[in-house]
């Protein structure tokens, strides 16, 4: 009887290569996709590099330095700094921020208050005809609304003159007279900034809050005010923004008798007050650079934090 013998082996297969890890995969995709995103986003980096980084740039070169006009020799110095936050440079600049906060803080309460009846209306006709007029007149500034307020409600305006409002003591061309006209274009400002967040509002929450039993006071205070707030305060902040930097308005229509920064800046680089102040200017235009850059690192936060909560 033959013994059985086992077959001789053959070629040994070749081991399998290890599956790549689902991690690995995909960050190797991304590390090929960030060429291709930066490539596409070069054009606006373009863009903003000398639309706004060259007009920076010579400002702070021109606010933070000074020629001699015997020798053409360039010395850093802070004069001109120190001179534009002081003195009447100061006062227009006080002057500036406290007509913004007071437009900024009336223009919050009016469009939020216009914003929710046009959120809570049945019918379209008023939310369409609202946020379409809103657009229009959030855009509406500069000459033809100085103009407009002039024959209106300026000295021979046909308000003024049909309602003797210049027996009441009413002026135009005062702080307050400005501020009732940088209202006509933040307040709409306020209504489409506030009309998305308020469109947030889940009705669930609300109901949830009915069947426990409260009321709709209690249901704006505990629920609707804090989820609304980031979005509310980041409204206060870009209609402060809006309204720091105004100029064509406040140029045609007062001049100089209201103390505000950018049209000090106007009068120093054209020399109406006195001539070689054009650094100064720069001074006072790296100041608003300043505000406005605190204005954006408070606005930024509360556009994220209330995009999380409302979407």
């Amino acid at each position: 009887m033959t013994a059985l013998t086992p077959p001789a082996p053959g070629p040994a297969a070749p081991a399998a290569a290890p599956a790549p890890a689902p991690g690995a995969a995909d960050g190797n995709r991304r590390r090929r996709r960030a060429p291709r995103v930066w490539l596409g986003a070069l054009p606006l980096f373009v863009f903003a590099a000398v639309a706004f980084g060259l007009p920076v740039g010579a400002l702070i070169y021109g606010a933070v330095t000074r020629s001699d006009p015997a020798t053409g020799a360039t010395a850093v110095t802070g004069e001109h700094i120190q001179r534009s936050l002081q003195g009447p440079y100061l006062g227009s600049l006080i002057g500036s921020v406290q007509l913004s906060a007071v437009t900024a803080v009336i223009a919050t309460v009016v469009g939020i208050l216009i914003a929710q009846a046009v959120v809570t209306s049945r019918g379209s006709a008023l939310r369409n005809a609202v946020l379409t007029a809103s657009g229009v007149l959030a855009n509406f500034g500069g000459i033809p609304l100085a103009f407009a307020f002039v024959a209106t409600l300026g000295i021979s305006g046909v308000i003024t003159q049909l309602g003797h409002l210049d027996s009441l003591g009413w002026d135009l061309y005062s702080f307050t007279g400005l501020a009732v006209i940088y209202l006509y274009f933040l307040v709409p400002l306020m209504v489409l900034v506030s009309v998305p967040a308020l469109d947030g509002l889940r009705p669930q929450w609300r109901e949830a809050a009915q069947n426990a039993g409260a009321t709709a006071w209690q249901f704006w205070r505990h629920v609707g005010l804090p989820v609304l707030a980031p979005s509310l305060l980041g409204g206060f902040v870009l209609l402060f923004g809006s309204a720091f930097a105004a100029h064509g308005t406040a140029a045609a229509l007062v001049g100089g008798s209201v103390p505000l920064v950018t049209l000090k800046i106007a009068d120093a680089l054209s020399g109406n007050v006195l001539v070689g102040q054009e650094n100064v200017a720069l001074a006072m235009g790296l100041d608003m650079i300043v505000i406005a850059g605190l204005v954006m690192a408070v606005y930024l936060p509360l556009q994220r934090r209330s995009t999380r909560w409302l979407h």
